[in-house]
């Protein structure tokens, strides 16, 4: 008599669901890195720059911009990964990219609102360190 066994088994990431240490040993990390990130382009990035233009409000504005460009960047990788985990069925790590997700797109929200409320008086160059004489930019 023949052996049936069961099928050979497919390498399908969402056909089973990651182990738990596994994912967990993804999940933290990530969180880890991507909330320090975000903690850390906020003082560094964007406090710094604020500092050095020492109530330049054009400077001050083109840090808030390129801020908010950066905060977005994040946002987007973030979502990307939780959906790469959630192919590979790691619910713990999509569980924490999701909350970073949260934060993240909760302090952009506030922020954007902020910038939008205060309103910049003078058109502003975006690109650092560019020459911004030969762009219209419309307030």
């Amino acid at each position: 008599m023949t052996d049936i066994s069961s099928p050979p088994q497919r390498g399908r990431p969402w056909s089973h669901r990651t182990r738990p240490g596994v994912d967990l040993a993804f999940a933290i990390p990530l969180f880890v890195v991507e909330v320090g990130w975000f903690l850390l382009d906020g003082v560094y990035g964007f406090g710094l720059e604020v500092w050095a233009a020492q109530g330049d409000q054009a400077r001050v504005d083109a840090a808030g911009l390129a801020h908010l460009g950066r905060v977005r960047t994040l946002l987007v990788a973030v979502l990307v990964l939780a959906v790469v985990a959630a192919v590979f069925r790691a619910r713990w790590t999509v569980t924490a990219h999701l909350v970073v997700a949260l934060l993240v797109g909760g302090a952009l929200h506030a922020e954007r609102h902020e910038y939008e409320g205060r309103g910049s008086a003078a058109p502003v160059c975006v690109r650092y360190g560019a020459d911004c004489r030969h762009i219209t930019v419309v307030p």
